[in-house]
């Protein structure tokens, strides 16, 4: 970090006047000026660099369909990071990140990709210490003009995110939102969609607890939590008492079953069995759990699927999914090197697949999809939950009937599907 001091500019002796102070960036990353002399824009459509991106429209925690990259002077969030005050720690890692305070305006985002199945996210953080290669989320680091690579060293803590969550879902959240076949469905909120909600700085700051607090507080909701870490076992009595109130589901995500391959793709999160083991305490205490196999990466993991998926039964869990390898620019950037390096047998075939789209082809997608769709047939796994917990509230009541039996049957109609 440098120095935050104000620079003083003398003038020439005959037209000396006071010395101008000049603002510092609280943050080196984050110019207060533009670039006198911007970036090109972004390369057009067939040529050279051109990426294909989600057509969906852009969120904060949403891939966007691209992202700008001629530098402007800081507005939104991005003068927010620029300004954020360095948050105290008491680790002492000489390998720790730096930590922020974030002062956001709102933690619950709409989220209209017609990808994913919810309607809001909340994610008590920016940036993930877990370090994960293949994360697709660093892009959000980018609305900050903050570099991807930075993603696991530069961590934003968000201030006062139970009262604002409280006030977000007063204002925002929909008990009776239109349904497809024409009815009302509760809108659901995604905890963990592009940061871990459980990674190493919860243990300092909870924002996550704080937001499951205030959770605890209303009925009627439809909410999932997604991590890869076995602290969420911390909070089982909060989710108990949301369980009882609300819809709740948690997704572990388990890529492998291999402590060094799992230490290599994701550098700081917990061991595989140490997750395993999560699922099963979880589960006995009556939550309900599925695992997330996901990102399949192609020639480095999609051979341990049957395996996870008969360890995680074993201990448990109710649905298992998984989807190949989403790669956005600004996690090709990171990962296509690491693969180079680390996989140099299979750095071609990720080039190719890779270099100018954020998806493999189709054929090797439906390959896996069929795949997915047999190891659940053949241990019993449902495939998601969506369809079973994202049902029509009593509006007088506005409460949510949790009837496991009847989510059951309704989750394995869902995984012939």
């Amino acid at each position: 970090m440098s120095p935050v001091l104000p620079i003083s500019v003398p003038r020439p002796a005959r037209m000396r006047r006071r010395p101008v102070r000049r603002p510092v960036s609280l943050l080196p990353f984050c110019p207060e000026t533009p670039d006198p002399k911007p970036e090109a824009g972004p390369p057009a459509r067939g040529t050279t660099g051109w990426r294909k991106g989600s057509p969906e429209a852009p969120t904060a925690d949403c891939p966007p369909p691209q992202l700008p990259t001629s530098r402007a002077p800081l507005v939104g969030i991005a003068r927010l990071a620029a300004k954020s005050p360095v948050a105290a720690t008491r680790r002492q890692s000489a390998e720790k990140p730096e930590y922020f305070f974030l002062p956001v305006k709102s933690i619950l985002n709409r989220c209209d990709s017609a990808r994913v199945p919810f309607d809001w996210t909340v994610n008590p953080y920016r940036g993930c210490e877990f370090g994960c290669k293949y994360c697709y989320a660093r892009y959000t680091h980018e609305y900050m003009e903050i570099d991807g690579g930075e993603f696991e060293r530069k961590i934003f803590v968000k201030q006062d995110s139970a009262v604002l969550l409280a006030r977000d879902i007063d204002a925002k959240y929909s008990y009776e939102a239109k349904a497809e076949d024409g009815g009302t469905r509760v809108e659901h909120i995604a905890i963990g969609t592009a940061t871990d909600p459980y990674q190493p700085a919860e243990k300092e700051y909870g924002v996550t607890r704080a937001c499951l607090e205030e959770l605890v507080k209303r009925e009627g909701l439809s909410v999932s939590v997604i991590t890869k870490s076995n602290q969420i076992v911390r909070d089982i009595d909060l989710l108990k008492h949301i369980a009882a109130r609300s819809a709740l589901t948690i997704n572990i995500t388990i890529t492998t079953l291999r402590p060094r391959l799992a230490r290599l793709l994701e550098p700081r999160a917990p061991r595989p069995d140490l997750r395993v083991a999560a699922v099963k305490q979880l589960r006995d205490a009556g939550l309900n759990v599925g695992i997330s196999a996901s990102p399949l990466l192609p020639g480095i993991n999609e051979g341990e699927l049957e395996a996870i998926a008969e360890a995680t039964k074993a201990a448990g869990a109710q649905w298992f999914f998984s989807g190949v390898l989403f790669l956005m620019p600004s996690s090709a950037k990171q990962f296509l090197p690491f693969i180079r390096e680390k996989f140099p047998k299979l750095a071609k075939q990720y080039e190719q697949w890779y270099a100018h789209n954020a998806y493999p082809p189709e054929e090797f997608r439906e390959k896996i999809t069929q795949r997915v769709r047999k190891i659940r047939e053949k241990f019993g796994f449902a495939s998601r939950p969506w369809d079973g917990i994202s049902t029509i509230v009593q509006p007088a009541q506005m409460r949510l009937g949790w009837d496991v039996g009847v989510i059951s049957d309704s989750i394995r109609s869902c995984a012939a599907g």
